[in-house]
């Protein structure tokens, strides 16, 4: 591997969330409880999908996939957590540092790709409903995902290049409970200051890349909605977007904040990180099961047809 030519440092020291053992016990807990409601709601909404006929439309094959990488993207960061909060030293190897950064990259980068192609098949669904069908064909939504995960895999490899130049000589201590590249950038021996300004463009434009897609269907969401008389319309037209919503604004606003925001290694950046990579994945399947009729109902037929196998 590159870096090894570039560095003597064979591991990383991460820091956690706590040095306090009672305190450890307690987050052990309470991300393993995160970590299974987690897996629990993502694979309950990916088989209530998958199984009800009435859910294999555009909006929900998107959310299948959603769930699926709110499932990716939790696992790469939490189990490596769960393990160090009942370990004395928590260390990292080189290459398993550079592993997770590529991984958290690809997955966070493809969900948000993904939450902009969703907004997209709103704006189609509410702008122009007699044409939904026509727009949003099984072929579109397919390429769309395929998309969303190429691009993504391209950004992760120019991240990654990133790292793999950078030299790490004495400080191997990185202030987080993960490893992601603004952390390592204090550590580096070498001159970052490219490697930030890459890091900083490659956010700008992934982010202004899939947020302003979302901004704008929004904006034609909310003036065909206000044009719309009927206030049942209105309110099921409104309900069918806010899910959405509620899902770009937590994921957004925490990873910004991290990718946007100097390193400081303050509480801030170990909640925007806790954020985006662990309480936003759990979140997912209670916003769209809570919010959502059509899900809600298909739950309770799911259920009751398998409870119907056991009796």
């Amino acid at each position: 591997m590159a870096w090894r030519n570039h560095s003597i440092i064979t591991e990383f020291i991460l820091t956690g969330l706590s040095d306090d053992p009672h305190i450890q016990a307690l987050l052990f807990v309470l991300f393993l409880g995160i970590y299974l409601l987690t897996m629990m709601g993502n694979l309950m909404l990916l088989l209530v999908i998958r199984t009800d006929s009435r859910l294999h439309t555009p909006m929900y094959f998107f959310l299948s996939n959603l769930s699926f990488l709110d499932l990716c993207f939790s696992s790469v960061t939490v189990p490596k957590l769960l393990k160090d909060l009942l370990s004395e030293k928590k260390t990292i190897s080189v290459e398993g540092c550079l592993a997770q950064v590529f991984f958290v990259f690809i997955t966070a980068g493809t969900e948000a790709f993904l939450l902009s192609v969703m907004a997209y098949d709103r704006y189609a669904a509410i702008c122009h409903p007699l044409l939904y069908g026509q727009v949003m064909s099984s072929q579109l939504c397919v390429r769309l995902v395929l998309a969303s995960w190429g691009l993504a895999s391209l950004n992760s490899v120019i991240i990654v290049l990133l790292a793999i130049n950078l030299d790490f000589c004495e400080a191997q201590t990185i202030h987080h409970y993960t490893c992601e590249l603004p952390s390592l950038f204090p550590l580096s021996c070498s001159d970052i200051s490219i490697n930030i300004d890459i890091l900083i463009c490659s956010t700008l434009l992934h982010g202004l890349g899939t947020f302003l897609p979302i901004f704008f269907s929004y904006t034609r969401i909310v003036s065909t909605i206000l044009r719309i008389t009927s206030t049942s319309g209105r309110s099921k037209a409104f309900s069918t977007c806010s899910s959405h919503l509620i899902a770009v604004i937590l994921f957004f606003g925490s990873g910004l904040i991290r990718y946007l925001m100097p390193t400081s290694g303050s509480s801030l950046d170990l909640l925007s990180s806790l954020q985006y990579s662990a309480v936003t994945p759990l979140l997912n399947p209670l916003i769209y099961s809570l919010k959502n009729v059509e899900v809600k109902a298909a739950v309770r037929r799911t259920v009751e047809k398998y409870l119907h196998y056991f009796r």
